[in-house]
């Protein structure tokens, strides 16, 4: 067994010489398995281990039972042991989750600290240490029956990844008999978990009902093909979800902890890769995200068939969004968490002075028209068409515009709320993130003026354009539009910005 584990690291390249490795120890039979194994491949590797055991705090006399067990046992191999006691039924209740639930969260977020704390004393060249957790065949088998049965995607019914991040686990490749039959070779004992024998977690039932009675009454290796079928659908995860990533690289971007992709870009892949991208998105927009199930991705994906402003709360305080030309998901208004966002009232509407505006149009004609905020500034506009090779203005205080893209009313103001930027590739940047990431003092933000078409703006005076309107190859009508201060200079005449 020993020798099938030692193929199976080396095949899914978890364990280079010289790591590091935390290792979860319980106590229970497959934990212990897992720290012989490690101690019995350290020596050839030159693996540097160190053993972390969770009190959940649930099981009273049971529980310092097996901290006491764990302790003498890695005291008689000689390997470094830390408890870590958690609240388990507080976090639960706290959270509003299971107690199964929140146990295995405490129990990941203990390993990521311990493996936090172990990088901070790595030297040059040493790279982070590994989490060893005790997962094998029957474990996969019977995840791959839960997810299935709770209706999860084609990510979850491919099972347990033997490596994911920082977390290995390198007994997936063998199952619980032959671990206990290792561990009486080796003379080894462990303890029994009485909870591992309760009917109140759903895992325990399918270890110890639906399981046996699949093999009873339909197969007898009925766990082999659920793991056969599992390592059949992970490949094809894996495949989907490279494919979804190479979209996400040409049309999506992160902006400010919103996941952003071209609209045109998702709309014409195909269902199956567009659901793809929504996690792809939730992923990079909410790392860890949780409750969110294939009913959300089914209404994210219509979303992106409605109107410009449509939206959809989800789980987790996050909110999906259709822009001008994007599909965007993260935080909602009431999880902005940005401790230097705006707060300054807007300026009243007639204070505004949104006056006189060019109406909008494609092309056709030659027109002019101003826009004016009284006492401070006037943009003098002409539309005009293209001519091939002309040069677009390179200054502060003349822009040129696509005039196709402006489908509605231009208005000149301060910032408003909702008002945003497009970038390039697609992506959009509330214009408070902008000018707080141009270091704009805070006193001087609500003074600036901006052309904009209802809350997407054209150009923030005297800084930047939006990539949106840009005029391209494929231009034929252009908004040429320039800003002038309504103050006389001495020769009577406007002064330029």
């Amino acid at each position: 067994m020993l020798d099938r584990i030692r193929k199976f690291i080396e095949k899914e390249e978890m364990l280079k010489l010289g790591d590091r490795v935390i290792v979860g120890v319980s106590g229970g039979a497959d934990s212990v398995c897992l720290l012989s194994v490690l101690c019995a491949l350290a020596p050839e590797r030159s693996l540097s281990l160190h053993v972390v055991h969770i009190h959940h705090g649930l099981r009273g006399e049971e529980a310092d039972r097996d901290e006491t067990f764990v302790r003498e046992l890695c005291e008689s191999l000689g390997v470094p042991f830390e408890t870590v006691r958690c609240d388990v039924r507080g976090y639960a209740a706290k959270r509003g989750i299971s107690v199964e639930e929140a146990g295995r969260l405490l129990r990941y977020e203990a390993f990521d600290a311990a493996a936090a704390a172990w990088s901070l004393e790595r030297k040059d060249g040493e790279r982070a240490p590994w989490i060893a957790l005790a997962h094998h065949r029957d474990d996969n088998a019977e995840t791959i029956v839960h997810h299935l049965l709770r209706g999860s995607g084609l990510r979850g019914l491919g099972g347990i990844r033997p490596v994911q991040g920082n977390r290995i686990r390198p007994l997936l490749c063998v199952g619980r008999e032959e671990i206990r039959d290792y561990l009486y070779e080796q003379g080894l004992s462990w303890c029994e978990d009485s909870t591992n024998r309760s009917g109140e977690y759903t895992r325990n039932r399918i270890r110890g009902e639906l399981l046996p009675m699949m093999e009873k009454l339909v197969n007898a290796r009925a766990a082999d093909h659920i793991l056969q079928a599992g390592e059949q659908i992970a490949r094809a995860d894996d495949y989907l979800q490279r494919q979804a990533k190479k979209v996400w690289d040409q049309a999506g971007c992160l902006q400010n902890g919103q996941a952003v992709i071209r609209l045109s870009a998702f709309l014409e892949q195909e269902e199956i890769i567009r659901t793809y991208l929504v996690r792809r998105m939730l992923d990079e927009a909410a790392p860890g995200w949780k409750n969110i199930t294939g009913r959300h991705f089914a209404e994210i994906e219509a979303l992106a068939f409605r109107a410009v402003g449509s939206r959809l709360d989800l789980p987790g305080r996050l909110t999906a969004r259709v822009g001008y030309e994007t599909l965007e998901i993260g935080c909602g208004k009431d999880a902005d968490s940005d401790t230097d966002r705006d707060t300054e009232p807007r300026t009243d509407e007639e204070d505004r002075r949104e006056i006189e505006s060019l109406m909008p149009g494609n092309g056709g004609q030659e027109k002019t028209g101003v826009l004016r905020m009284k006492g401070r500034l006037t943009l003098r506009m002409k539309v005009f068409s293209l001519k091939k090779g002309a040069e677009i203005p390179k200054n502060q205080c003349t822009k040129w515009f696509d005039y196709a893209k402006i489908k509605r009313v231009l208005s000149l103001r301060v910032r408003g709320e909702g008002d945003y930027l497009t970038l390039s590739g697609g992506g959009r940047k509330r214009l408070t993130r902008y000018m707080i990431d141009e270091k704009i003092p805070r006193k001087q933000r609500a003074e600036i003026p901006v052309l904009v078409e209802g809350n997407h703006v054209l150009w923030v005076i005297g800084y930047r354009i939006s990539e949106y309107y840009k005029v391209t190859a494929d231009t034929e009508w252009v908004l040429q539009v320039t800003a002038v201060c309504e103050t006389d200079g001495e020769d009577g005449k406007p002064t330029t910005l």
